[in-house]
């Protein structure tokens, strides 16, 4: 009985060295705060840009959880959500009408790829770059919008 103590005692502090070795890890990451565009720092091409975006990302079991509200070019809101893990796989995009699904690649602690799919199809591809500091992250957006146009955006992001 007492060996039987002692080994779940063991059992159990070696779980919680495993949990909690991994949280300064997801919250120390750049990637997980509440963002907020900066549209004086950010290029569209072809244009319009939209009027305005904030999103929440948050940590996930290898991954990130996206909420965000975006102010279109005609001054109507958009609320869209999704959960992703870092594995390229694709993900369900809700309230979105441009896309669908996601798949994300995380390249490294400062840097991930997303694309953005509508019917399986790629439309377009975000590379967010975090900055050391942690202050802001700059995304390369390229694709092609709903009319066929190409699309080159860079967008800056302020952490809140």
């Amino acid at each position: 009985m007492k060996r039987a103590l002692i080994a779940l005692t063991v059992v159990l502090a070696l779980c919680s060295v495993a949990v909690f070795a991994q949280a300064p890890k997801a919250a120390g990451s750049p990637f997980f705060a509440t963002w907020k565009l900066n549209l004086a720092k950010s290029t569209y091409s072809p244009g319009p840009s939209i009027k305005g975006q904030t999103a929440k990302l948050e940590p996930v079991d290898g991954g990130m959880k996206v909420v965000s509200d975006r102010i279109e070019t005609d001054g109507k809101t958009t609320h869209f959500e999704w959960t992703a893990k870092f594995d390229g796989k694709d993900y369900t995009v809700k309230g979105d009408p441009a896309r669908d699904a996601v798949s994300v690649k995380k390249i490294d602690d400062y840097n991930l790829e997303i694309s953005n799919k509508k019917g399986g199809k790629v439309l377009s591809v975000i590379k967010a770059v975090y900055a050391k500091d942690g202050k802001s992250r700059t995304e390369t957006f390229t694709g092609t919008d709903a009319q066929g146009r190409k699309i080159h955006n860079v967008t800056v992001w302020d952490k809140q």
